[in-house]
């Protein structure tokens, strides 16, 4: 009988809660984004910010010593997965600068980890917005180095109430929203990692070409 190809395995993703905050509504919405990732097969690795401990970016530092421990460790879990998602607060309409310097940090590996990794995006804030303006600031380091950002962010408004004691969110529209931008979003991936000759179909930038095999990004 014909050899056939061993099934492959599931999808890894590394979901991040990017608050310090031990008790932070982005680490409660990151483990809820985990289990939806779960329940839909795939590998994941729930980590917290606080796992990566690094210095504020210096390049004398950076020559003299290397890149930091955390940096590293991170770089180490990025590396292992298909795809990540980050829960992000927004601290005065945009990134949180532990989240910006741990990417500054990050993308000075070489291969740099970022490049051409699928990423969701998802936010709480006790605000109206609920933490959308930190995000669209975030998309830019992280489309600037390459990463393939999901169109669609989820970001919850009035996050100090919108909890119930088991983890979920009390709105039961929001949860099927997030629901399916997780499936969605895990969709994506899976037919990226899959199917390679969709890697010519990913278009961020009006420079992109058609006939590229992958379209250009920053690594150097």
């Amino acid at each position: 009988m014909p050899a056939t190809a061993a099934a492959p395995g599931p999808l890894r993703v590394l979901v991040l809660g990017a608050a310090l905050r031990t008790e932070s509504t982005n680490a409660r919405l990151a483990a809820l984004a985990a289990r939806m990732l779960s329940r839909s097969g795939a590998d994941v690795d729930l980590a917290a910010m606080r796992e990566f401990d690094m210095p504020l970016y210096d390049g004398d530092m950076e020559a003299e010593q290397g890149l930091p421990d955390g940096a590293l460790a991170l770089r180490d879990r990025l590396e292992r997965c298909d795809a990540f998602v980050l829960a992000s607060p927004e601290y005065n309409a945009s990134v949180p600068g532990v989240v910006k310097n741990a990417i500054d940090w990050v993308s000075r590996v070489r291969p740099q980890p970022f490049k051409t990794k699928h990423a969701l995006l998802l936010s709480a804030s006790p605000s109206l917005v609920g933490g959308n303006r930190g995000l669209w600031a975030l998309r830019v380091p992280l489309e600037h180095l390459g990463t393939r950002v999901y169109p669609d962010m989820f970001s919850l408004a009035a996050a100090h109430q919108g909890f119930t004691d088991d983890g979920q969110l009390t709105d039961p529209g929001l949860q099927e929203r997030l629901g399916e931008t997780v499936t969605s979003f895990l969709g994506l991936v899976e037919a990226d990692a899959r199917y390679v000759c969709l890697r010519r179909r990913w278009y961020e930038f009006l420079g992109d070409r058609t006939e590229a095999p992958v379209t250009q990004r920053a690594e150097d």
